[in-house]
């Protein structure tokens, strides 16, 4: 079940590693004046700091230290019963934290975290495994002290000699995204009995202490004695509300409730993990997966696919109510989905010839042939939020903006970015037309028929790297018009484990990839879009874009004083991204579809920044089903 994204199916693995790991995506707040003096480097400012049980981005947190539990949750939801969800491929490891093997769904439920975070607040965490944090005023260090009941399921208490471990385990063994991600953890102490200390290399950056809340904290003593760079289908020991129970590889995993879980009657634990066994059922093909479900061979399934959504639920058990569908809207950005270009490909560095392959692709055709109508068209990598850049630049983004203004477009100050739309009845002729003048700007001519470099008589080709036969209806019309172009296109299907090494080596020419961003942007902009992960292996800057104003403007977004501050950075790095043509959009969809079978309870409203599946939900009983589905 890939948990709160909305890319279609050809994306649904990236997206399902959502349940991989917890959103790094909050920040602190405190202060602005002190943290405006430090990050100047006057020294002389005495530098204060505070002791607090919950850590926010926009200051005032809605709980206070004594809260009973969230409101969102039911703290009287039965427990028991199974929930069984789905994905589709395989695992051969219980370790998603490193490079090798293919990991397995829910591996999180097993870890425990400093921070847990709470589902009806933008970018708020409060205490799981550490009852205090400490920060300065300048964040330049955090101070985690540990619950003294804390343990792990052998018993043995979680002690700041495991936070050590853990920072310095991931960054020496994991995967490269976390040297990176956690590059300026510089230094990690114990500090007292229960109490951890992590130093960070500059300061000013107030998302870097809540960053260090997110860490998955490992047992010491269990990983000294086994290579924890190496996949493993060892059921691995957590101090969470699950473990590892009945699996087969490749086929199935339960995670059972560890009926000793230390944290079960914490308020940031109350009304979650409800069920007895949370299982995983893996499909080789989405179809397949799809049939099952109807089938009631698992339980509740996130609709990615349009097509689906508008032709496949006509079942008995639908029209009985055996099965609902919901569709819930949330107050998060839309993740902007869209074929991205490989700009380590020399063909693609030019920007027009990146406008004239958007301009080729004839979304008004594809919305109602394809989409059904269901999706919009971004223009922005933040729709559905106040960070989407519209108009024409504020006061405010051009003091950011004009710095670069020689390395920018100039449509960037002059225009309000729009995707082209194309023709609903196919015929995309005035598009082509003027992506046809591009690419001869760009020095391309066609001849026989095929569109050539001028001055090397090179053929202008695309293979668009696929991991879903069924994406292939999106891929094959685009193809059509790009051949009006002289392009050679095509498409090339592979498996998921060749897909995700294509990825993670970049070899490939054009990919359908998905930006899923947050309220609150800060260092994992640099992961999506700066220069120094353009080349490194496995980093999510799919696209190879190294370009000195964006890298310039993420640190102004993360060194942003306030929120104010915040939301006029993002304008401003949306702008840069959108006019330097990166991916050619497909698609954004601020609605999630959500079809189960209806053996279940969950809250409603849905917590409004997390759909809470299936962390929030309980079962209730069995439906009844209509009589020709009666065994």
């Amino acid at each position: 079940m890939a948990g709160n994204g909305r890319s279609d199916t050809a994306h649904r693995r990236r997206a399902a590693r959502g349940l991989r790991r917890r959103d790094v995506v909050a920040a602190l707040a405190l202060g602005p004046g002190l943290f405006a003096a430090a990050a100047r480097g006057q020294q002389d400012v005495a530098l204060t700091s505070r002791k607090t049980h919950a850590l926010s981005l926009f200051g005032d947190v809605k709980y206070p230290p004594d809260f009973p539990h969230f409101d969102y949750v039911n703290p009287d939801a039965p427990k028991g019963g199974r929930v069984r969800l789905y994905d589709i491929g395989s695992f051969d490891s219980f370790h998603p934290y490193v490079v090798q093997g293919e990991p397995v769904l829910g591996v999180p439920f097993i870890y425990d975290t400093l921070l847990a975070s709470s589902f009806d607040e933008p970018s708020t965490e409060y205490g799981l495994l550490a009852e205090e944090v400490e920060v300065p005023s300048d964040y330049s260090w955090v101070v985690y002290t540990l619950r003294d009941n804390a343990h792990f399921h052998d018993g043995a208490p979680v002690t700041p000699e495991d936070v050590v471990f853990s920072m310095q385990v991931l960054k020496e063994k994991g995967q490269p995204i976390y040297r990176f991600y956690y590059a300026n953890i510089v230094e990690l102490e114990k500090v007292g009995d229960r109490s951890v200390k992590f130093k960070f290399n500059e300061s000013g950056n107030r998302e870097l202490p809540l960053i260090t809340g997110q860490i998955p904290v490992f047992p010491k003593h269990y990983w000294v004695e086994r290579d924890f760079s190496k996949s493993t289908l060892e059921r691995p020991l957590g101090s969470g509300p699950y473990k590892v129970g009945n699996f087969e590889a490749r086929r199935f995993v339960e995670y059972e409730r560890f009926e000793d879980y230390w944290a079960r009657d914490l308020p940031v634990v109350k009304g979650y993990y409800n069920f007895d066994r949370i299982r995983f059922e893996y499909y080789l093909d989405s179809d397949i997966a799809l049939t099952a479900f109807l089938g009631d061979n698992y339980d509740l399934r996130l609709e990615n696919s349009a097509k689906n959504w508008a032709t496949r639920y006509a079942t008995p058990a639908v029209k009985s109510g055996a099965i609902k569908r919901e569709k819930v809207r949330d107050k998060n950005p839309s993740p902007l989905q869209g074929f991205f270009f490989n700009l380590r490909r020399e063909k693609f560095q030019d920007r027009l010839v990146r406008q004239a392959l958007g301009l080729a692709y004839n979304f008004d055709w594809v919305q109602r042939n394809v989409y059904y109508g269901q999706y919009d068209y971004p223009n922005s990598y933040f729709e559905n939020s106040e960070l989407a850049a519209r108009g024409l630049p504020s006061k405010e983004e051009l003091e950011i903006l004009l710095p670069y203004r020689d390395r920018l477009p100039e449509d960037v100050f002059t225009k309000e970015f729009k995707s082209p739309r194309g023709d609903v009845n196919g015929f995309n002729r005035d598009n082509l037309r003027d992506a046809m003048r591009l690419l001869n700007l760009a020095g391309y001519v066609v001849k026989n028929d095929v569109l050539v470099e001028d001055a090397s008589n090179k053929q202008f080709k695309i293979e668009f790297l696929l991991v879903d036969v069924s994406f292939g209806r999106i891929v094959q019309p685009y193809i059509g018009d790009l051949a009006k172009l002289g392009i050679v296109a095509t498409m090339r299907v592979v498996d998921t484990s060749q897909y995700q090494q294509r990825i993670e080596t970049f070899d490939f020419d054009m990919v359908t990839g998905g930006v899923a961003q947050s309220l609150s942007p800060g260092n994992e902009q640099r992961e999506y879009f700066g220069s120094a992960a353009a080349d490194r292996p496995g980093s999510r800057n799919i696209a190879g874009i190294k370009n000195p104003a964006i890298d310039g403007i993420i640190e102004k977004l993360i060194f942003a004083e306030d929120r104010a501050s915040l939301v006029t950075a993002v304008r401003a790095l949306d702008r840069v991204l959108v006019w330097n043509y990166y991916c050619v959009p497909q698609l954004f969809n601020a609605e999630d579809r959500y079809a189960y079978w209806d053996r279940f309870g969950h809250p409603d409203p849905f917590p409004p920044y997390n759909n809470g599946i299936p962390l929030l939900w309980w079962y209730k009983g069995e439906p009844k089903k209509p009589k020709d589905e009666e065994t």
